[in-house]
């Protein structure tokens, strides 16, 4: 092959155009690159690494896991897969703390999972999705996202109804379900790359509501602002709502190892008693996975870093504020907008900075790790604002 290419693909990106780096090491906030350079992590790597860079905890857990047999199934059973799901159902939503955990490896395909377990249960085949979101990157997930990343696969998988949701106070979901074809409703606990839109207080609650009415099943979607980001241990937290199916990646595992999850309520749950569950894929509930969400869970758990993160993002909330004109967001997951022609140049300017997050269309990302702190987060914004400035 041609020296200096290499050889593999980047995603996301023409390959000539392709900007990496090589992290060697990491604490808390920060990580290190092969040039000496010390990064802030303001986008938590892939929105993922809740538990920030050489986690001592996580190391423990990846390490004794490694020590042990590595080699499973997906129907094999062993004492971290249980614990795993023992955990998640302890944290979930009340509404799904009698039900059952489906393990896999990503968001996508826990929405996946999620959307296929709600057909089989409901017998129905349409699914709505809010024209703001995005819910993976597989051609089905893909299907069923209001982002600009699926339209050269367009028109994709049939069945998808497109919500031009707004978060009224009042959501209307009313005419999408009333001809009782729907099986489920898939909403994020609050959009991520899509504008970080948090919803009213209430809406969840109406959103639980109509779908009840109308026996669809509710799925929310919380790969990114679960395990701690917005302030609680999932979004719908926030309006005491529980889901019947509930999505989970990223945070689940803080980055230390693949995995995602289906977090189903006792009534979806057991349908599947006496009715074949299709699903599943060679390495779902790998040891490593399940070793890895343990202790993931047991830091969050420990270290009080929920609580932590929801007192940050009232002290953060003031401060963010003063960097722009239109600033949403709520815990540890904001974003600002701005002129999408200056995006980049922010880019640049970010680099050049040594800060990592993530640049869209006109919107700056910040969702640290959890575990910074507030010196660190006060330089974090002092360079984003003379970034910013310099644009």
């Amino acid at each position: 092959m041609q020296e200096g290419v290499d050889p593999f693909f980047f995603t996301w990106t023409a390959q000539n155009q392709a900007a990496p780096i090589e992290i060697v090491s990491g604490e808390g906030a920060c990580f290190t690159t092969s040039d000496g350079a010390r990064w802030l992590d303001l986008g938590s790597m892939v929105w993922n690494a809740n538990l920030g860079h050489g986690h001592p905890g996580m190391k423990r857990a990846m390490v004794a896991a490694a020590e042990r047999n590595l080699l499973a199934q997906p129907s094999s059973v062993f004492p971290e897969k249980v614990e795993a799901a023992r955990r998640l159902l302890a944290v979930a939503p009340p509404g799904l703390r009698d039900g059952k955990v489906f393990l896999c490896l990503s968001g996508a395909e826990a929405n996946e999972n999620a959307i296929k377990m709600a057909r089989l249960f409901t017998g129905r085949r349409k699914v709505v999705y809010r024209s703001r979101s995005y819910h993976g990157a597989t051609l089905g997930m893909l299907s069923f996202s209001g982002d600009a990343r699926r339209k050269p696969f367009d028109p994709g998988l049939p069945d998808g109804i497109c919500w031009d949701d707004h978060y009224s106070a009042t959501p209307d979901l009313e005419p999408l379900l009333r001809a009782g074809d729907v099986a489920a409703v898939l909403l994020e606990g609050i959009v991520g790359p899509n504008g970080v839109y948090v919803p009213p207080r209430g809406y969840y609650q109406e959103i639980r509501r109509t779908c009840d009415r109308h026996g669809t099943l509710f799925i929310a979607d919380e790969v990114l602002s679960g395990f701690g980001r917005t302030g609680r241990w999932f979004a719908v937290d926030h309006d005491g709502v529980s889901p019947d199916l509930l999505t989970c990646a990223k945070g689940l595992t803080a980055g230390y190892a693949p995995g995602g999850a289906v977090i189903a309520s006792g009534k979806v749950a057991h349908h599947f008693d006496d009715h074949v569950l299709s699903c599943g894929l060679t390495t779902y509930g790998h040891p490593l996975t399940c070793a890895a969400i343990v202790g993931a869970i047991d830091a969050y758990e420990r270290e009080g870093l929920i609580e932590r993160a929801a007192r940050l993002g009232a002290w953060l909330e003031p401060r963010i504020r003063k960097l722009g004109r239109d600033v949403r967001g709520l815990g540890l997951l904001w974003a600002i907008e701005f002129e999408p022609a200056r995006t980049q140049q922010v880019a640049a300017e970010l680099r050049r900075r040594h800060v990592h997050a993530f640049k869209r269309e006109g919107m700056l990302f910040l969702a640290p790790p959890l575990v910074i702190d507030e010196p660190t987060l006060e330089e974090a914004l002092s360079i984003v604002g003379d970034a910013l400035d310099a644009t």
